[in-house]
C-alpha cells in the first residue's frame, strides 16, 4: 500500500543531459616583421598545468549563482525554483557531463538549454573583459613606449642638429678623411724638408744667401753694371799685362793700377746702389759670371721659389690637419652620443612596433585563461521520467515486505524459545 501510494502521488521528473568537452591543444600565432622582428602569441593547452584544472573551474563556474541566475531569468522562473544542475567529471578525459531535471521532458530540456546559453554567455562575458583589461594595459604600455621613442628621436634631432652629422657613419667617414689629409701633410713635409736641403746646400756652395742672390741675379742683367764690368775686366786684363813685361814701379804698370782701381770702385758703386748691399759685403762677394754660377743662381732661385710653394702648402695642409683633428675631437664624445641614442631608438622603436603587434595578435588567443570548451551533446530530451522509478521501487517494496516478514518470523520464533526455556528451568527447580 505504501508503494502504491508513493507511485501515484510522487510526481514524475525528467532529467535532460549534455555533455561538454575541452580540447586538449594548445594555440600559437607567429607575426614576422621585416627589418624589427617577430611578434608571437602562445596559448598553452588547458591541461598543461598540474596546479590548475580547467574541467574542475567549469564544473565550479556551471553551479555558481550567475549562471543560474542568468538561466532563471531566460526561463522566467524564480532562482529558488530553478534546481542546481548535477555535474559529472569523467576521469583522464576532459568532458564534463551536466544533468538538468524538470517536471516535464520538454521543461528539462529547456532548462539544460538555459543553464548551457548562460554558461557559454558567462565565458564570453569573461573573455571579453580579460582581453579589454589586457588591451588597457598593453594601450597604457605602448603609450609609454611612444613617448619614449619620441623623447629618443629629439635627442637625436637635437645632437643632429648641433653636430651636423646624421649618423656615427658620417662622423667615421670625417675620421678617414682627416688621416687622408695627415698623410697629404706628412708628404708635403718631406717635400718641404727636402726642397729646404736643397736651397741650403745650393746657398753653401754659392756662399750667398737666397736674398743676396735675388739682388746679384739681378745686377747680372743690369746692362750699366755690365758695362763698368766689362770695362773693370779689360782694365785687369791691362794690369796683368803691364806686369808681365814691367816692375811694379814702372809708370805703365802704376797708371794701368789707377785705372783699374777706378773701374773696380765704379763696378762696386753701381753693384751698391743696384742690390743695396754694403761695400764690405759687396767686397766680399763673387762677382765673377764664370763658369755655370749664374746656372747655379737661376737654380737657386727656383729652388727658393718651390721651397715657397711647398712650405706654404704644408702650412695650409697642416693648418687644415689640426683645425680637423681639433673639432673631430670635440665632436667625438657627441658622435658617440649620438651613436647611443640611435642604437637607443632602434631598440625602443622595436619594442614599439613588438608591442603594438603583440597586442593586435594577443587578441585572436581569446582561449588563454578560459580554454576553448565545446558542446559534445545538445541538452537531451528525455523519452521517460527518471523518477519516481517504478521496478526499482516495487523491488525495494518487496524487499522491505521480506525484511518485515522475516523479522516478524523470527520475533515469533524467538518468543516460543523463550517461553520453552522458562518451562524447562521450572523443572528443573521441582
Amino acid at each position: 500500500m505504501p508503494i502504491f501510494t508513493y507511485l501515484t502521488t510522487t510526481p514524475p521528473k525528467y532529467t535532460s543531459h549534455m555533455a561538454l568537452i575541452l580540447p586538449g591543444s594548445g594555440a600559437s600565432a607567429s607575426v614576422n616583421l621585416e627589418s624589427i622582428g617577430q611578434a608571437s602569441s602562445y596559448a598553452s593547452s588547458a591541461f598543461a598545468s598540474d596546479s590548475v584544472s580547467p574541467t574542475q573551474t567549469y564544473k565550479r563556474l556551471i553551479t555558481s549563482n550567475r549562471i543560474r541566475l542568468a538561466a532563471a531569468q531566460n526561463l522566467g522562473l524564480a532562482v529558488v525554483d530553478l534546481p542546481m544542475p548535477s555535474i559529472d567529471l569523467v576521469d583522464q578525459t576532459g568532458l564534463i557531463r551536466v544533468q538538468m531535471t524538470g517536471h516535464s521532458a520538454t521543461e528539462a530540456q529547456l532548462r539544460a538549454a538555459a543553464i548551457l546559453h548562460a554558461f557559454q554567455s558567462e565565458l564570453t562575458l569573461l573573455r571579453n573583459d580579460e582581453l579589454s583589461m589586457r588591451e588597457q594595459s598593453a594601450v597604457s604600455a605602448i603609450e609609454d613606449y611612444r613617448i619614449s621613442v619620441a623623447a629618443t628621436r629629439a635627442d637625436i634631432d637635437r645632437l643632429q642638429q648641433e653636430t651636423g652629422f646624421l649618423s656615427k657613419d658620417q662622423f667615421s667617414a670625417q675620421v678617414r678623411d682627416n688621416d687622408a689629409l695627415l698623410v697629404l701633410t706628412k708628404n708635403a713635409q718631406a717635400r718641404l724638408i727636402e726642397k729646404t736641403a736643397y736651397v741650403t746646400a745650393l746657398e753653401a756652395t754659392l756662399g750667398l744667401p737666397t736674398k743676396t742672390a735675388a739682388r746679384v741675379l739681378n745686377l747680372y742683367s743690369d746692362n750699366s753694371y755690365l758695362t763698368f764690368s766689362k770695362d773693370a775686366s779689360t782694365k785687369a786684363a791691362l794690369l796683368a799685362e803691364m806686369r808681365s813685361q814691367y816692375g811694379t814701379q814702372h809708370p805703365r804698370v802704376v797708371e794701368a793700377l789707377a785705372q783699374y782701381k777706378r773701374a773696380h770702385d765704379s763696378l762696386v758703386s753701381i753693384a751698391v746702389m743696384r742690390t743695396g748691399l754694403s761695400h764690405a759685403e759687396i767686397a766680399n762677394l763673387e762677382m765673377s759670371q764664370k763658369g755655370n754660377r749664374t746656372d747655379m743662381l737661376a737654380d737657386l732661385m727656383r729652388s727658393e721659389a718651390a721651397r715657397q710653394g711647398a712650405s706654404a702648402e704644408y702650412e695650409t695642409l697642416n693648418k687644415r690637419c689640426q683645425d680637423e683633428r681639433r673639432k673631430l675631437e670635440n665632436m667625438a664624445p657627441m658622435a658617440a652620443q649620438l651613436e647611443d641614442l640611435q642604437r637607443d631608438f632602434r631598440v625602443s622603436e622595436a619594442v614599439f612596433t613588438s608591442a603594438i603587434a603583440r597586442g593586435q595578435s594577443s587578441k585572436v588567443d581569446v582561449y588563454a585563461s578560459y580554454p576553448l570548451v565545446q558542446v559534445l551533446e545538445l541538452p537531451s530530451l528525455p523519452l521517460k521520467p527518471s523518477s519516481p522509478r517504478r521496478l526499482l521501487t516495487i523491488a525495494a517494496g518487496v524487499a522491505a515486505t521480506l525484511c518485515v516478514i522475516i523479522s516478524l518470523t523470527l520475533g515469533w520464533a524467538r518468543f516460543g524459545m523463550i517461553n520453552w526455556l522458562i518451562a524447562r528451568r521450572e523443572q528443573r527447580r521441582a
